[in-house]
């Protein structure tokens, strides 16, 4: 579009910073995943009789609630002794007052295993919990969930390090995937949220604020081609009052709209030449003044991008 003439991210350099053409991966779009354990600990009211749900429960901490709270009544475990549930899961540690407390390893059917503290039947404290796709958590946990500092790595590359609340990413943390792309700052129910920065695989950056997994509100774009931009986001499109800037010295400063320039805008060439006026779907329309490179203002209207009309 407009006013320049140059390539830009493969097309016409309107301006835009067309963050589609960089994309955040397919996990980073998905939004951050929790740690795959993510029911807290139901109540059983079934008088000790097993529930077949909770056999197939959500989290792989509910399926042998029912068991465990027969065993706490009857006994039948030993310490460091395999005691396999008849869900199949197998745990082998410390037992207390007929209760998994201590250090143990409990295996499930599928091949899932939580290694490290309980307390009370419940793991507490600094654990590794192994998919049975070959996702590995480590870490702190609370209530049988991912809770304070830990870190996940996703087999496909993927790995996070950093806080971690109700199992989900909360806090302070950095993603980083294995192509070289990078992000770090606050999380907020597995999301990313509030500051950050992200680092793209070619060098360029974004160092701003996130809502819901995506950039918006302020933030600043350096291109690793040396483009800039600083100002309001939304969606991760330039949306609202900001500055772009070219490293031949081009500049243009005023409203976007949804990636492109819309409204009142002011765009300068290195050579002293100047366009003061709106615009509308990233070109010149309406009423505007324009500074030739000797220094002659000029008034017109323009419409589509181009002068159609000099003020009389």
């Amino acid at each position: 579009m407009a006013c320049c003439g140059t390539g830009c991210c493969g097309a016409k350099d309107n301006g835009n910073l067309d963050l589609a053409k960089q994309p955040l991966s397919a996990e980073e779009e998905s939004g951050s995943p929790n740690s795959g354990l993510d029911s807290k600990v139901l109540e059983d009211d079934n008088g000790g009789v097993d529930d077949p749900s909770n056999a197939n429960a959500t989290s792989y901490f509910d399926r042998e609630l029912a068991e465990l709270k027969r065993i706490k009544t009857a006994g039948g475990v030993t310490n460091m002794k395999a005691h396999t549930f008849k869900t199949g899961a197998v745990y082998k540690g410390q037992w207390q007052d007929n209760e998994r407390h201590g250090y143990g390893t409990q295996t499930w059917s599928d091949g899932s295993t939580f290694c490290g503290q309980w307390k009370q039947n419940v793991a507490t404290g600094i654990g590794r919990f192994t998919h049975s796709d070959g996702d590995l958590y480590i870490g702190q946990w609370q209530k049988n969930m991912a809770g304070g500092h830990g870190v996940y790595h996703h087999k496909g590359g993927t790995t996070y390090e950093g806080e971690w609340a109700l199992d989900l990413q909360s806090g302070v943390g950095v993603e980083t995937w294995t192509e070289g792309a990078k992000y770090t700052g606050t999380f907020k129910g597995g999301q990313k949220e509030g500051a950050g920065v992200y680092h793209w695989m070619d060098g360029s950056e974004y160092h701003g604020q996130w809502v819901d997994n995506v950039i918006s509100g302020p933030g600043s774009y350096l291109a690793s081609d040396g483009r800039t931009f600083k100002g309001q986001w939304r969606e991760s499109l330039i949306h609202g009052l900001g500055r772009y800037t070219w490293p031949g010295g081009r500049d243009y400063s005023g409203a976007y709209l949804a990636d492109q320039k819309s409204g009142f805008g002011v765009f300068q060439w290195p050579d002293g030449r100047k366009y003061e006026g709106f615009w509308v779907l990233g070109k010149q329309c309406g009423q505007g003044r324009y500074t030739t490179k000797d220094g002659v203002v000029k008034t017109a209207r323009w419409e589509d991008g181009h002068r159609v009309k000099d003020a009389e």
